[in-house]
């Protein structure tokens, strides 16, 4: 359940990027930063007492130039009117209210999406009083709150998470198909490849509007199995929103990656991985969808020997440590190897259902540890005594040992490599526990 996104809107330097990394921070227990993920992240999840949801902070989308900032400014909060299920609105108190926050406040007013008006930098008595002025602006939900301290966030995350029922974010599609979505950067060839399946295979079962208006579910049949596509590129806009608007394009992949089983995270090939689709396969990972990655208009490319495959291993570095994803190196122009990507997809799908019964796990990676153990901790030898599967979504270990806190990634990453190399989850993220036995 994290289909509930948050969009951050306000002008620059109102402290938008301080309050996004203070709302992360509270996950950083669960989720560590993986390295080879950009350091100026525009989104991320959150967790606040339990509840799951998308943060995204309009900060990192916009150029430069003055007289773009405004135009820009105004142009975002109408995309988070249409496209995140709340908005946090920012202003600074020691500013007090501009004329472009009158303007943005009066675009938001008529959202029909909850909007919280916060006022940052209220650090002190004095700015407490000053922050009245804001009651002006005629939000209902107000907050007073400093983000690089951190004073009076909680109150705004109790509120904020009020919001999120349990069935939000489960896609409202009743149906036990794969569901596979496609995304990547604009121009990569979204529309073209669905568009290729589509005019090859003229057995398309129905078009069902997706649970949100903005990403389509296509049901088809192909290498008789059936499957749904959940597409980002094949929307026309109802507003004349700039189409190449980054954050736009950002908003919808999150709500496709959320939807999905599997996701295809397309890329140029001669452009490569940029920081945007890193920072989307990282979202991807850890919401423990399947990934497989294709390198589009592979036929520009000018080739050697062995250009594939070292084109392969520079990608799965950039994508490191989940590196055990398929890479399918595709022309959509002139249809090369687009089924075996539908089948690749499916193919992961699978194994990330897959369940290893208890015994035959327990049988391969004890003798796994024995072979090498883990290393001593203050004298102690670490003891691991059972390997389970738990019964969740998406495949995840249970490891039980004597101390399982002083279990370190290294070792970590060599049990997950063991489950790697016995057991076939290409594609899929793997969690792996540590519990007391």
């Amino acid at each position: 359940m994290a289909g509930f996104t948050v969009a951050i809107v306000g002008r620059p330097n109102v402290g938008k990027s301080t309050l996004f990394n203070r709302l992360l921070e509270q996950r950083k227990a669960i989720v560590d930063d993986q390295s080879g993920v950009t350091r100026d992240r525009q989104y991320g999840i959150a967790d606040w007492n339990g509840k799951t949801f998308n943060v995204v902070d309009t900060g990192g989308f916009v150029a430069g130039s003055d007289d773009v900032f405004e135009r820009e400014i105004r142009k975002q909060a109408k995309v988070a009117i249409e496209e995140a299920n709340l908005i946090i609105f920012m202003c600074d108190v020691t500013t007090g209210i501009t004329d472009l926050d009158s303007d943005v406040a009066n675009i938001l007013r008529r959202a029909s999406k909850p909007v919280y008006l916060v006022v940052n930098k209220v650090d002190n008595h004095q700015r407490q009083l000053e922050a009245t002025e804001f009651y002006s602006l005629g939000f209902e939900h107000i907050f007073f709150l400093s983000s690089m301290s951190g004073s009076g966030t909680g109150e705004l995350l109790d509120e904020l998470v009020s919001n999120i029922t349990p069935e939000m974010g489960e896609a409202s599609l009743d149906t036990d198909l794969p569901k596979i979505a496609i995304i990547g950067q604009p121009n990569v060839g979204k529309s073209s490849l669905l568009n290729a399946l589509v005019g090859a295979e003229r057995n398309i079962v129905s078009d069902i509007a997706g649970t949100t208006r903005d990403t389509i579910h296509t049901h088809y049949n192909m290498f008789q199995k059936d499957f749904m596509l959940i597409d980002t590129a094949g929307i026309r806009r109802k507003t004349k929103v700039n189409e190449d608007l980054e954050f736009y394009s950002v908003i919808r992949a999150i709500k496709a990656v959320d939807e999905s089983d599997v996701v295809m995270l397309l890329l140029d090939a001669e452009k490569g991985v940029t920081a945007q689709d890193l920072s989307i396969f990282s979202l991807a990972t850890r919401k423990g969808k399947g990934i497989v990655v294709l390198v589009n208009k592979w036929d520009t490319v000018e080739k050697g020997t062995n250009t594939a495959r070292d084109y392969e291993k520079e990608l799965k570095q950039r994508l490191a440590p989940f590196s055990d994803v398929p890479v399918i190196f595709t022309s959509v122009i002139e249809k090369q190897r687009i089924f075996k990507a539908i089948e690749t997809a499916l193919e992961v799908y699978d194994n990330r259902k897959r369940r290893i019964q208890t015994s035959v796990l327990n049988e391969i990676l004890l003798k796994a540890i024995e072979a090498y153990h883990p290393p001593v901790v203050r004298g102690i030898p670490i003891r691991i005594k059972y390997v389970t599967q738990l019964p969740t979504h998406t495949p995840a270990f249970a490891f039980f040992c004597n101390l399982p806190d002083d279990v370190k990634t290294p070792y970590r990453n060599y049990l997950e490599n063991q489950i790697r190399s016995n057991f076939n989850f290409t594609g899929v993220p793997l969690k792996i526990f540590f519990r007391k036995k």
